[in-house]
């Protein structure tokens, strides 16, 4: 998911025996080959045991013949399969990243400092979402483009008619992603181009590039992609920008400032590259009115915070960041959610007992640290991260902090808590009076990729949902009936739309076969009824 700042055993003991060894300098895959770059590299770190792993560089490459045989090459072997076809490709590709879980939740625990159920929502999370656009691609055949929408008459006499089409673009999917999600993030977005016929390069966060790496070794190694299909450049993203044409796309994550760069450069701004931003968001959660301490509907957001708190050490970009309760049960659900946190148990993520593991790198500790500075001065401490001992860590090397719940009795007057984003465990518990002081103060926001909320009254969740779906991408409503079944506030499916408005970057993401929008173009095919007749799809046998 995910904006800037995602984030004693032996080390050799924690790496598989095939993994690259100490400081090896990762290659990248473009042009149909493994390229090294050639500078020294940047090296990537184990951030509890502050140990190097391997090293990246992407110095040298040559970007715009690359970028030529991804389009050229992988661009038009994709077009010339069907959905059905292409389909079963993603199909082979879950099978081969299946096959290779093993060494991918050992490299999630040294590179992102992750425990294991928070690596499973990368790993097995991108695998998942892989089979779900398998399936979906399945059901749309043999075809090799899609119809929007019935055919529209252009007169009174119906033979001359227009049917919208949507093909794959000619050109490629650039990927610019976050460090939070090496895994996840790339097949949350390649899964959906891929089904397209459209070819891609990743250029994954360097802190974290080795999961991506990897994947996309396995991958083509297997030799289950057409030539050109899937790239990596791993390292630094200078020039990447630079070689998209008209008909290529870039799909960014991460922060708001990197996000403005992209939609300043000269791709975008002259020559009107299709993109996608996923950047800041504030979001919320919030208990609507009439709801007692101690309650289900209560005990659920309970639970919830304390879980998207620490879950990835709030390194998410779905996290909740901002929790909103009526005033009658501020201190209630301040006593409850510390509580909660005070049993999540913070060090190494090789020790058993450990809960929660480690921010991504040392940046992101001292961003983490200094965002919280920030919001300290506005806000009351409700619960102490500082309190959580590391468990077989060294606190001077391990990048690891305690989850922190900060607290203000007015909301209204505290800007910087609606403003400023913690990339980490950190998150404000804020009182309202009535539903709509709630619902604007969680506009505040000005725009969010997840809102949650949590009830017992369907019409008042419904008509709440309602309130804020102009807002953020994704409502998450909560009732005691769907407690122990709904897929969480932070979790993003498949089926459901990720993006959000406004701050959050005014992208889309997802949402089923939606996705495929992205990466397809839309044109009016004018013409009389017996040559649209051809382009409606056979009867599937």
């Amino acid at each position: 998911m995910p904006a800037a700042g995602r984030r004693s055993a032996d080390r050799r003991a924690s790496i598989p025996p095939s993994e690259a060894p100490l400081s090896e300098l990762l290659s990248n895959f473009v042009a149909g080959r493994w390229q090294a770059g050639n500078g020294a590299g940047t090296p990537l770190f184990d951030p509890v045991l502050g140990t190097e792993l391997a090293r990246v560089d992407a110095g040298g490459l040559d970007l715009r013949a690359a970028f030529d045989f991804a389009r050229e090459q992988g661009g038009a072997a994709l077009r010339a399969l069907s959905y059905r076809e292409r389909a079963a490709m993603l199909a082979a590709v879950v099978k081969v990243l299946q096959a290779n879980r093993d060494a991918y939740y050992e490299i999630a625990t040294a590179n992102s400092g992750t425990v294991k159920n928070d690596s499973a929502s990368d790993i097995d999370g991108g695998i998942y979402t892989l089979s779900t656009y398998a399936k979906l691609g399945e059901g749309l055949g043999d075809r090799r483009h899609l119809l929007d929408s019935e055919a529209a008459r252009l007169g009174k006499d119906p033979l001359f008619q227009s049917q919208h089409v949507l093909v794959p673009t000619r050109g490629l999917a650039l990927f610019i992603n976050a460090f939070n999600f090496p895994g996840w993030g790339l097949w949350e977005k390649a899964a959906p181009a891929l089904l397209s016929g459209v070819p891609v390069v990743v250029k994954p966060a360097t802190a974290t590039a080795w999961l991506t790496q990897r994947m996309v070794k396995d991958v083509v190694d297997a030799g289950v992609l057409p030539a050109g299909a899937l790239s990596i450049v791993c390292g630094s993203s200078a020039g990447l920008l630079d070689q998209l044409q008209p008909f290529d796309v870039v799909s960014f994550t991460g922060s708001a400032d990197t996000a403005a760069l992209i939609r300043s450069h000269p791709a975008v701004a002259q020559r009107s590259v299709r993109v996608n931003i996923e950047a800041d968001s504030l979001n919320s959660a919030l208990l609507l009115p009439g709801e007692a301490a101690g309650g289900e509907a209560f005990e659920l957001l309970v639970k919830e915070v304390a879980r998207e708190m620490t879950q990835k050490s709030g390194q998410k970009c779905t996290a909740i960041r901002r929790v909103f309760v009526p005033q009658a049960v501020y201190d209630a659900a301040a006593a409850a959610i510390g509580a909660r946190l005070a049993k999540t148990t913070v060090g190494n993520p090789r020790n058993d007992t450990v809960r929660m593991g480690a921010l991504v790198g040392r940046a992101q500790l001292n961003s983490v640290r200094e965002g919280l500075a920030t919001l300290r001065a506005h806000t009351d401490l409700l619960h102490d991260g500082a309190a959580h001992a590391l468990i077989d860590a060294d606190p001077a090397v391990a990048c690891c902090v305690g989850p922190t719940l900060l607290g203000t009795r007015a909301p209204a007057a505290a800007q910087q808590v609606h403003d400023v984003e913690v990339f980490g465990p950190v998150a404000t518990l804020m009182p309202y009076g009535d539903l709509a002081e709630g619902l604007a103060l969680v506009r505040r926001g000005q725009g969010s990729l997840a809102a949650s909320l949590y009830g017992s009254d369907a019409i008042a969740l419904a008509g709440a949902a309602l309130e804020l779906a102009d807002s953020h991408g994704r409502v998450h409503v909560i009732s005691p009936d769907v407690g122990a079944a709904h897929t969480g506030h932070g979790n993003v499916m498949p089926q459901s739309l990720h993006g959000g408005p406004g701050r959050a970057g005014g992208g889309e993401e997802l949402g089923g076969l939606r996705a495929l929008n992205f990466y397809h173009r839309r044109a009016a095919v004018q013409a009389s009824t017996a040559v649209l007749s051809t382009l409606a799809p056979a009867p599937q046998a």
